[in-house]
């Protein structure tokens, strides 16, 4: 993980534009700065590009216009070879899970944890403390097609934190989850951003929002402003 403090610069966006086929933008000249330490709330109506956004920040989705700096790298000029690199210190939570079918839940989670160098049989015990955690520790060696869509969620949230990244970018991590879960699991959230662990959450649930008091990023009308949460709005500042 990379060294971090509190007034450490994550992520620097500049001048940031996406354009789609039909040279609509679904967002222009977005410049925002996210500091070690923090956690936002993404928001915005369905289709403003929430999905688009977060995977500009680890590189699956390429800007239109400005540039992308996240942990020092300039994305626009990052090799093949350094990704994989990068995105070791990123845990991703995908909205459509994207769990290895073949394996066992248990074997889904450990299995970054192992590639990065840890033994098979400690990973699988730090895999089936998370599992637990989130409510699935009676079902470790069952496979993703025997699960429910929700518990194929909290799968994939345990995967992307297993690793305890210094970035965090979750898209809809509750969508598929009762209250009582979705809830939970901000628990857990919360747990690793006290450790260190920068988090951007991507969400429709306003009800999840009101009731954490951590400020929001929202996508509107193609600009991105940050409100601290039901107090006061304004635009994105430039970077200077």
């Amino acid at each position: 993980m990379p060294a971090s403090t509190p007034s450490q610069e994550i992520i620097r966006l500049e001048h940031i534009g996406l354009q789609y086929s039909d040279d609509r933008f679904i967002f222009f000249d977005v410049n925002f700065s996210v500091f070690a330490g923090d956690f936002y709330f993404l928001t915005g109506k369905s289709g403003v590009g929430k999905t688009s956004f977060l995977k500009i920040l680890y590189k699956a989705v390429h800007p239109s216009l400005g540039h992308v700096h996240v942990f020092g790298y300039n994305l626009s000029a990052l090799s093949r070879s350094e990704l994989p690199v990068f995105r070791q210190h990123v845990g991703l939570i995908f909205q459509d899970c994207r769990l290895i079918p073949t394996l066992s839940i248990v074997d889904n989670v450990a299995l970054s944890i192992h590639i990065g160098g840890s033994q098979y049989r400690r990973s699988c015990s730090y895999a089936k403390e998370l599992l637990d955690w989130v409510g699935l520790g009676e079902c470790l060696n069952s496979h993703p097609d025997a699960l429910s869509d929700g518990q194929k969620q909290r799968v994939a949230i345990a995967r992307a934190v297993v690793k305890r990244p210094a970035l965090l970018l979750a898209d809809e991590p509750t969508g598929n989850l009762d209250d009582e879960n979705a809830f939970r699991l901000m628990a857990l959230f919360e747990e690793l951003h006290r450790m260190g662990t920068t988090v951007l959450l991507a969400t429709h649930n306003n009800e999840l929002v009101k009731s954490f008091a951590y400020p929001k990023l929202i996508l509107r009308e193609g600009s991105l402003l940050l409100s601290d949460n039901g107090f006061s709005t304004r635009k994105s500042e430039k970077v200077q």
